[in-house]
This record gives C-alpha cells, structure tokens and sequence, in this order.
C-alpha cells in the first residue's frame, strides 16, 4: 500500500436503529478517526431480526447527523431512484451538504428490493436504468446551473421547466457514488456522471473485473481514469476470541460456515490483510458494513487493532 486508504463506516438501519444509535455510532466513528459514516436507503427489514423501532429516512437522518458531527464525510449506498424526484432529491442534498458544511455524498442508484416498493405503496418500475440516467442528469444539471439562471429538461419520464436551480450545495461538485456489477452501461454512466465508483458484497475477482470495466468506460470517453475514486462495501465482523467472533455473527444473522470467504472476517490480522488485498485491487477507499449498531465496542476494536496498520 503507497497511498492513503480511506475506511469508512457503512450500516443498514432498516434492520432496526433509532436515530439516536445511528447518531452514536457516527459520532464515535468521527471521535476515532474513521472517514466517513454512510448509511443504507432502506425502508423494510430484511431477513431474520428484529425489525423494531422500524424503518428511518436516510436524508432526514443524515441531516440530523450533520448538524451533530464535524469532520465526518456523510453520505447513502445508494440512494434509489424510486424514492424521490431529483428535483426534490437535489434540494435536499444540497441543503444537507449546506447544514454539514459540505460533507455529503450522494450515493444513488436504480433500487433492487421491490417488496419495501409495495409494503410502503411505492411504484417500482420493471425498467428503472432510464429512471437512473435521467435523474442524473437533472441532479447534477441543477447543481451546475449558475446561480441567476434557469434550468429546463424535458425527459422522458422528468420534465422539468424554468427551474431557479437552487439551493446550491456547499461543494462543487457534490461527490456521486455509483456501483454495482453491470458490465456496460453501468460503467459508462459511472464514467459520466459519478466520482467514486463501488463495489459491492463481491469476491476479489469480481472487484477486480469491476473496476477494470470502470477504468476501460472512463478512458472510452477521454476521462482520466485517476480521477475516478474507487471502493469496496464488505460485510464486516473483527473480533479477538472465537466466543466475541461467533457473538458477533449471531448478532447480525450470519452464517459463520460462509461469512469469511469473501468479507472482512475474523481476527483484527486477517482483517488487515484483506483491506490490504483491497487496496492492491485498486481500492481506494473502503466501506466496512457494520450492521449492528449498538455493538459500538465493535468500532472501538477496529479503530485501535485495525486503522492504524493500513496507513
């Protein structure tokens, strides 16, 4: 590793967080000197648990963590395009950046899980790629737009018309995360629009071969591939005995028989060396899921026995 890694925190509150522990376990990480806290934009529980207290807004959530954080970057994996119009979805990121003084990123993509799109009676499209690219163009177009003019686009599925274009976000641009396995168009909108591209819940082969097509999509259209921020999002459960590991597994669902093969598991050493393995991908900044939020001994763990041997 030559470069400086970045290591972030990554959750997924609708499998069951307060406010208040999301906020916990994102003040903590900023006291510990992660990089960033990012959230899931789910609305249903998934799998075995307890669900309770129920799902929480990403945004209204990240703009409670902005106004009680100051360093940490904020941010969602990903955000989907169902939920929100981009006119709507770019006031409130703005606003949110604004109230973090310019510390958000915005992840979004084109959703996958349909039964949280009929629980809340949300229209969840059988062809939501058209939806994704239309929505980034209006995002970033209204962001772009200097500040006195309008901005107008008629879309297929957005049309929108003499636009005043604001609030402008604090940073220029707002960073745009975008990710998954697709092999070609996914990359070529990545190359377009998004400054970090992530993948996902994947084995070194497959965030390999992402990032190899990421890099190709950039270089197709005279991007420098440099430019192009890349990331992984793992599963992640550190432990110093086989009694805390198992715990932890248990906690969060996990089948401890497969949960190693591809995610960042075991002793604080392993872990180490897969983040390293990471960054010999390409890897330049890395997502760490932690899904139980009131395990804040957890964070605690990896910021003393992991961070300070990956610099």
């Amino acid at each position: 590793m030559s470069r400086t890694l970045e290591v972030c925190i990554f959750t997924e509150p609708q499998q069951g967080a307060s406010y208040d522990e999301q906020l916990a376990q994102a003040q903590q990480a900023e006291r510990l000197g992660f990089d960033g806290w990012f959230r899931s934009d789910h609305i249903l529980h998934m799998g075995a648990g307890d669900p309770m207290p129920g799902p929480t807004d990403a945004w209204t959530t990240l703009a409670g963590i902005a106004r009680e954080t100051e360093c940490i970057r904020l941010g969602t994996l990903v955000s989907p395009v169902t939920f929100r119009h981009p006119g709507l979805l770019a006031i409130q990121v703005a606003q949110v950046d604004d109230m973090s003084g310019g510390r958000v990123e915005l992840g979004l993509g084109a959703g996958w899980f349909g039964a949280e799109h009929a629980a809340y009676g949300i229209p969840f499209p059988e062809r939501r790629f058209d939806l994704l690219e239309e929505q980034l163009q209006v995002v970033t177009g209204l962001w772009r737009t200097p500040a006195g003019d309008t901005f107008s686009f008629p879309g297929e599925h957005y049309d929108l018309v003499d636009a005043p274009a604001l609030p402008k976000p604090v940073q220029s641009p707002v960073p745009l995360i975008m990710g998954g396995g697709g092999r070609t168009r996914l990359p070529a909108l990545a190359a377009r629009y998004a400054t970090e591209f992530n993948r996902g819940f994947s084995d070194e082969d497959e965030i390999a071969a992402s990032f190899a097509r990421v890099r190709a999509a950039c270089e197709a259209i005279g991007r420098d591939p440099g430019t192009m921020k890349l990331s992984v999002a793992l599963p992640t459960v550190v432990a110093t005995d086989d009694a805390a590991y198992l715990r932890r597994l248990d906690a969060i669902h996990a089948d401890p028989d497969t949960f190693a093969a591809m995610n960042v598991a075991g002793t604080p050493e392993v872990a180490v060396e897969k983040i390293r393995r990471l960054a010999d991908l390409g890897a330049d900044r890395v997502h760490l899921q932690l899904v139980d939020q009131r395990d804040l001994d957890h964070v605690e763990l990896i910021a003393a026995e992991v961070l300070p041997h990956l610099g």
